[in-house]
């Protein structure tokens, strides 16, 4: 989704298990951002895959999964998908947007993707945003998380009720981020796996301080 005037920013949007590329694309225009601030949103699909969550029912995943406990993590599939978003980010950075201008995000897988492939990027980022999701293959981080997005700054919001996956999955990640020296901006809301109103003025106001535009909204 290309904004009227020639970007200057890029968000990466991956959106959450059984949706598509569609879920998110309504949302810019509720973020608030200023008019001179000229984002591009990307929104990709997933590829159709079986998921053992679900019955083995073929849907659109970034990854199997199998339990939310780390050996039932999808670490091939996860590992593909990261190479995908990488991908993804290659191509606006040949398009004129620098690494530290773009901000990976999603919601519950989408998120979590968000999360692995930012906090592992070789360039810095302007920013990563998980919404309902959670760290994956936490135990390789120490290993493979990469000096240049140690100050990046996290987004990360989570429903009290959300039945999906449950709140105390994003608290965990957060506390392990948090004491692992990552900057996480923690949000909660009354709300299930879902994003709410409140949630979206939260994100443009996220978004304006980590795409550093001059603005008094």
């Amino acid at each position: 989704m290309n904004p009227d005037a020639p970007p200057v920013a890029s968000v990466i949007w991956m959106h959450g298990l059984g949706a598509d590329g569609y879920d998110f694309s309504s949302v810019p225009p509720q973020l608030g951002l200023p008019r001179d601030l000229a984002v591009r949103y990307v929104f990709p699909h997933a590829p159709s895959m079986s998921v053992t969550i679900n019955q083995g029912f073929v849907m659109p995943a970034w990854y199997d999964v199998k339990s939310f406990d780390a050996r039932g993590q999808d670490e091939r599939g996860i590992r593909r998908s990261a190479g995908w978003i990488r991908q993804l980010v290659a191509r606006e950075v040949e398009g004129g947007i620098a690494p530290g201008r773009i901000v990976l995000a999603g919601f519950s897988q989408g998120g979590a993707m968000a999360l692995f492939t930012g906090l592992r990027h070789p360039e810095p980022l302007a920013g990563i945003m998980v919404l309902s999701g959670y760290l994956l293959l936490a135990d390789t981080l120490a290993a493979e998380a990469t000096e240049a997005n140690r100050r990046t700054s996290i987004f990360q919001a989570h429903g009290l009720s959300d039945p999906t996956v449950p709140v105390e999955l994003g608290k965990l990640t957060h506390q392990g981020l948090s004491a692992a020296g990552y900057g996480v901006e923690w949000h909660e809301y009354p709300m299930e796996h879902q994003v709410c109103s409140e949630e979206l003025h939260d994100i443009g106001r996220w978004l304006i301080k980590v795409l550093r535009v001059d603005s008094d909204t």
